[in-house]
């Protein structure tokens, strides 16, 4: 048997590059005279910007100091032990860019058998152990505090979780075992299951004290000092922790039970992060912290060597780093500045982007549509959201009187944009339109305007091609809900300008958007694998096979939602005019489907009916269908839609389309939601093999998202 100081220097070795987190002990006398006191401080000597992290070095710090405090326990030195963090950060777990490099399943095992041995100390010394979560704290940070005797949190604590599940791990160093026996399963299916497949939901410190995770809450402004004189008061016996008795009868199997629904909604059995979590839940109703422990170990040693959790840690690093530092964006000095927005149209997409832009940047957004009541309507529709956001407490009267008067509508262009620095249509999807508001708004706006265009087909080179200065057009495509949706593809057209671009990836920035490069190519990349995508799910319903086949196929993807639902959010219209506008484009890979053309003729909304509140194939719609004879089973379905998307990304990064199969990924998630445990897409179909029996190549390196060779 190794020992843990010998399990944690093998793991160091494999990790050079460790942040390494020290864990300064020291002692001073607690208040009302309760005796001497050992607090443990996690620091990694950086700022709150770059917070304290676990690795192996840095848990063998925390194993030295508790050596030290575990004697001046035993030897009755001191009255207590606490833990805390550096300003603003408790600790926010474990150190994934460690678990990337591990590349057998024995080191894995070693990172949960580590970190098991040396927090289960806290639990075990001869003095209560104190937790103080005074800042951000996730992951094997909260385990930190759950092996303590006692916990208190800042009110200002902004984000505590457990956040693994969500990357495609396990709480493994306790996590699993403790919270439910702390708190109930049902509150610890919610934290762990829920809240993480939830976008990884983060909980306030309010909450954590509501939740009952910790026994007592403080202001953020003397945190410490307040937390070290009820800690006094525990320690003299002054005050009695209450916690409830946990159930651990039907209402642990239901809200298991809960759980697995959860996951299925979210995943549909295709990661198996969360279904590992809720087995070792189960388990934990018994009470056998140890057992527990030792499956947690088993989990994280299999989940690190899965390519899930792989694709899990790719995805996070692309949206946090690459989609802050876009590939191929020009230098951000040539940007110019925006102190004037126009919009025109003023239909419910338009009204979306004015909000965002008066919401974002704070400068007068002007609307502009065909007539007084559609332009009354845009306003009316930015007004009554600003009083939702009055209404939620989010902004208070004065921000959203300000914000009201920001916004106007006229009619006349010239009236509204001879001073406007940034002007983005959001008009019909036409290019003889686009082309003629385009050409009026040249005629008007300031000679360093930027003209943005929200198509998500068209051709930006063409939309520009009449104008006398085409080299300020730019796309600037959206999402919807615009909201929601954090992706922002920027189209670099045949003539546009470094400065123009400079502009756009500046006002995304505001935006607080992820700005993708894209070039001018039709629908540029998500809308394009889409259409793709959906394309091939229709073209096997025109050929004969069920319409229930045809969407179950697909499900073990665990994307958002069946491709016909996103069909119908969409809007099969639109489905039906990026279609047409692909097969003009690529006829011999984007078809248009007759039985689409019907669905849209007939003015139907989409395929289903929602009467008994579960999606059930429209009956009219079905009368509609017009199939062949060719059935085919759900693996040859799947098979041939995977084919087909992994045929259109090989091409697309042949033509050029975005710099790497990396935007393809970051596109996909922040444009279409589609999970981090597929990495996005490309690192699934090089783990499915497709890449290679399509394309003949991976999409990326192994050891890219992936276990290392």
């Amino acid at each position: 048997m190794s020992t843990t100081a010998e399990l944690l220097k093998g793991a160091a070795e494999l990790f050079p590059g460790e942040v390494v987190t020290s864990a300064h002990v020291r002692h001073f006398d607690l208040p009302l005279g309760a005796g001497r006191f050992a607090l443990i401080t996690l620091d990694n000597g950086h700022d709150h910007t770059k917070p304290t992290t676990l690795g192996p070095q840095s848990l063998a710090n925390i194993d030295a100091a508790l050596d030290q405090v575990e004697k001046e326990a035993a030897d009755g030195d001191i009255v207590g032990v606490g833990v805390t963090g550096k300003p603003f950060i408790f600790a926010v777990g474990a150190d994934l860019k460690g678990v990337e490099l591990l590349k057998r399943h024995e080191d894995a095992l070693a990172i949960g058998k580590g970190g098991h041995d040396v927090l289960k100390r806290l639990a075990n010394l001869a003095v209560p152990s104190f937790a103080y979560y005074n800042g951000a704290a996730m992951g094997g940070g909260v385990e930190i505090g759950l092996h303590c005797t006692y916990r208190t949190v800042s009110a200002a604590l902004p984000a505590f979780s457990l956040p693994e599940v969500f990357l495609g791990l396990v709480p493994g160093w306790g996590g699993c075992t403790l919270l439910p026996n702390l708190i109930g399963a049902e509150k610890a299916v919610s934290v762990i299951i829920e809240n993480s497949l939830n976008q990884n939901k983060q909980l306030k410190g309010k909450q954590v004290f509501e939740l009952g995770i910790a026994d007592a809450i403080f202001e953020g402004a003397d945190f410490l000092e307040q937390s070290l004189l009820w800690t006094a008061s525990v320690l003299k016996g002054e005050i009695t922790v209450e916690r409830p008795l946990i159930d651990r009868g039907e209402a642990w199997d239901q809200a298991v039970a809960k759980g697995r629904f959860i996951a299925d909604g979210k995943v549909h059995g295709a990661a198996p992060a969360a279904y590992r979590a809720l087995d070792i839940i189960a388990a934990a109703k018994n009470g056998d912290l140890q057992q527990g422990y030792d499956a947690e170990d088993q989990a994280l040693a299999d989940l690190i060597m899965g390519g899930e959790l792989r694709s899990g840690i790719y995805a996070f690093n692309l949206v946090q780093k690459r989609g802050k530092r876009p590939a191929g964006a020009p230098d951000k000095s040539l940007a110019r500045p925006v102190t004037k927005v126009g919009v025109v149209g003023a239909g419910l997409m338009a009204s979306q982007l004015a909000l965002l832009f008066l919401r974002r940047l704070e400068v007068p957004v002007v609307l502009t549509d065909i007539d007084q009541e559609r332009v009354d309507k845009g306003v009316g529709y930015v007004h009554a959201e600003i009083d939702k956001l009055l209404g939620k407490g989010r902004i208070n009267q004065d921000k959203a009187n300000r914000l009201k008067a920001l916004v106007t509508g006229v009619l006349d262009k010239a009236e509204g944009f001879a001073d406007a620095d940034f002007v983005i249509e959001a008009v019909f999807e036409e290019m003889g339109v686009k082309q003629k508001v385009f050409a009026e708004v040249e005629a008007v706006a300031p000679a360093h305007a930027i003209l943005a265009t929200n198509t998500s087909s068209l051709s930006v080179s063409e939309m520009a091609s009449k104008l006398k200065h085409p080299e300020r057009v730019v796309g600037f495509h959206f999402f919807n809900p615009v909201a929601i949706l954090p992706l922002l593809e920027i189209v670099r057209g045949e003539q546009t300008d470094e400065a123009s671009l400079a502009t756009a990836f500046g006002v995304a920035k505001k935006l607080k958007k992820t700005a993708v490069l894209v070039k001018d190519a039709p629908a540029f990349v998500v809308n394009r694998i889409l259409t793709r995508f959906m394309g091939e799910i229709q073209n096997v319903i025109d050929e004969g096979t069920p319409v229930p086949v045809a969407e179950k196929a697909v499900e073990p993807l665990g994307l958002p939602m069946s491709p016909l639902v996103l069909l119908e959010l969409v809007g099969p219209a639109i489905g039906l005019h990026v279609s047409e506008t692909l097969n003009r484009a690529f006829p011999e890979r984007f078809t248009v489907s007759p039985n689409l053309k019907a669905v849209v003729e007939a003015g139907k909304r989409g395929f289903y009916v929602y009467d008994s509140g579960k999606p059930e194939l429209d009956p009219e719609v079905a009368a509609l269908l017009k199939q062949g004879d060719t059935v085919l089973t759900e693996d040859q379905v799947r098979d041939r839609v995977l084919d087909a998307v992994a045929q259109e990304i090989g091409l697309m990064l042949d033509e050029g389309v975005v710099a790497e199969a990396q935007d393809i990924d970051l596109c996909l998630i922040t444009g279409a939601g589609w999970p981090f445990h597929l990495g996005g897409i490309t690192p699934y179909l090089d783990r499915e093999g497709v890449a290679e029996r399509v394309n003949g190549k991976r999409f990326l390196a192994q050891g890219v998202a992936s276990v290392p060779a």
